[in-house]
């Protein structure tokens, strides 16, 4: 009962973005990006792409110091994207599946997904980790496998770290406070190439 009351809510929060989620962390600082990052990373619609440039930009206002924003950035992926393995090891594929289906996240891609993760393992956590559209549902097949731990974080935290530092760079070098969209465009280029790479190997495991 609580999915589709969580899809409006976040539904809500894109419908607003960039200037929404720019105003909360302006006025909640490191916490507003901590649970945005968090968020994003255990797979509920928080758009990484806008936050981590807003971050960014922010910094170089002198609003955040840009270390501490890539620190705690760093930090709530860690914490979300062990909160999805933890929930898919625990809970399973069938019933984590099910539910995700509430938020309108399609099965067949879930399937797909799947399948290229069997196919490439820890590839798939490295370059899924630069995907919008799979950054945090790849914790979940990762879960399901019951794959190693130590594998699981360094190719996870190798990936994130690539994908956040060049969003958080964009913010802090392309930006002025007029020109937030400039950082989508750009950030939109590197996920194209990295999603080229993703449908490709994808295709392959189909």
């Amino acid at each position: 009962m609580y999915y589709p009351v969580l899809a409006s809510l976040f539904g809500g929060i894109l419908a607003t973005a960039p200037a929404a989620i720019k105003s909360f962390i302006s006025g909640y600082g490191y916490i507003a990006l901590l649970v945005l990052m968090v968020l994003e990373s255990a797979s509920l619609p928080i758009p990484s792409e806008i936050v981590l440039p807003v971050a960014g930009l922010l910094a170089a206002g002198g609003m955040l110091n840009i270390y501490a924003v890539f620190a705690i950035v760093t930090v709530a992926g860690i914490i979300g994207i062990s909160i999805d393995y933890y929930v898919a090891y625990i809970l399973g594929k069938d019933l984590v599946y099910r539910h995700l289906g509430r938020l309108r996240i399609s099965k067949k891609h879930l399937d797909a997904f799947d399948r290229w993760f069997n196919e490439n393992g820890a590839f798939t956590v490295f370059i899924g980790r630069m995907l919008p559209e799979v950054r945090g549902l790849v914790s979940l097949p990762a879960g399901f496998a019951m794959m190693p731990l130590k594998k699981f974080y360094t190719y996870s935290v190798a990936g994130m770290a690539v994908w956040d530092v060049a969003l958080l760079l964009f913010g802090y070098y392309a930006l002025n406070a007029n020109s937030i969209y400039v950082a989508m465009v750009a950030a939109a280029a590197l996920a194209i190439v990295v999603y080229i790479v993703y449908r490709l190997s994808i295709g392959k495991a189909r």
